[in-house]
Formats: C-alpha cells, sequence, structure tokens
C-alpha cells in the first residue's frame, strides 16, 4: 500500500472532530458549574450574612466538597465525559483530581493507597500556589517599601 493510499483509508476512517459541538458543550457544563458556585455564594451572603469578599472561601470549600463527592459516586466522570473541559472549572476539577487518584489506589490500603495518593496531583498545586503566593506578596513588600506604590 502506497503512502497516499494510506491516508486515503485513513481519512475515511478516521471520524470528523466535531469542535463546535464539543465547545458547546464545554462551554455549557462550565457556564451551569460556574452558575451553581454563584448560587452556593448568594446562599452564603443571605443566609449567613457574609458579605461579596468574604464569601469566597466558604464558596470555594463548598464547590470542592461537591466535586468531591459527585467524583466518589462517579458522577463527575460522566459530567467530565459530557462536556470535556467544561467540567475542569479549576475550583471543581481541583476536587475531582484530589479524589480520582485516591478512588484509584484504595485498593493498596488506607494509609499506602489512599493516604499516599490523595496529594499526587494536589500537592504540587498547593505547593506552587504558595510559593508564587510568597513571591507575589515580597514583589508587593518591597514595591510598597520603596513607595512605588501604595496600599
Amino acid at each position: 500500500m502506497e503512502k497516499e493510499q494510506y491516508q486515503q483509508l485513513e481519512q475515511s476512517v478516521t471520524p470528523k472532530p466535531t469542535y463546535f459541538k464539543n465547545i458547546a458543550k464545554a462551554f455549557f457544563v462550565g457556564g451551569i458549574i460556574c452558575t451553581i458556585g454563584q448560587a452556593v455564594s448568594l446562599f452564603y451572603i443571605i443566609f449567613f450574612d457574609f458579605t461579596e469578599a468574604t464569601a469566597g472561601n466558604p464558596t470555594v470549600s463548598t464547590m470542592v466538597f461537591f466535586a468531591m463527592i459527585l467524583t466518589g459516586f462517579g458522577i463527575y466522570k460522566k459530567i467530565g465525559q459530557f462536556g470535556g473541559a467544561g467540567s475542569a472549572v479549576p475550583v471543581t476539577g481541583f476536587g475531582n483530581a484530589v479524589i480520582s487518584a485516591a478512588i484509584e489506589h484504595k485498593s493498596e490500603g488506607l494509609v499506602l493507597g489512599v493516604g499516599g495518593n490523595l496529594f499526587k496531583l494536589a500537592g504540587s498545586v498547593v505547593l506552587f500556589g504558595v510559593v508564587s503566593a510568597f513571591f507575589v506578596a515580597l514583589i508587593k513588600y518591597i514595591l510598597v517599601t520603596l513607595g512605588v506604590v501604595s496600599w
């Protein structure tokens, strides 16, 4: 079989990508997740007397918890299969990543399996988040001390 014949055969067998359909599904799923996050934030503002500035932390915690529960029941995987990148909204995607690694290794036991792999992916996110926050705070401190910026 010649190269041209192979390429024609490959093109006839390979399914056509559905970019716009995938983009629409990702936008829809990501939008729904963000809408739920906004509803949770409003819940904290209305019922627990948080302000918009202080409702962020409990909202993030609640959304991570929701993602972890849905991952545990296998629902988040189905959402990810349908919505693709839309399910990787940073907060819920983080919760999913943490629990997925733990569930994958639960057969190895609680300590070495679940405990050892719980922060396999999330550990690097936390580490680099803390390190980058330190350097941003250091730069801010230097700029304020020099009088370049005032806060």
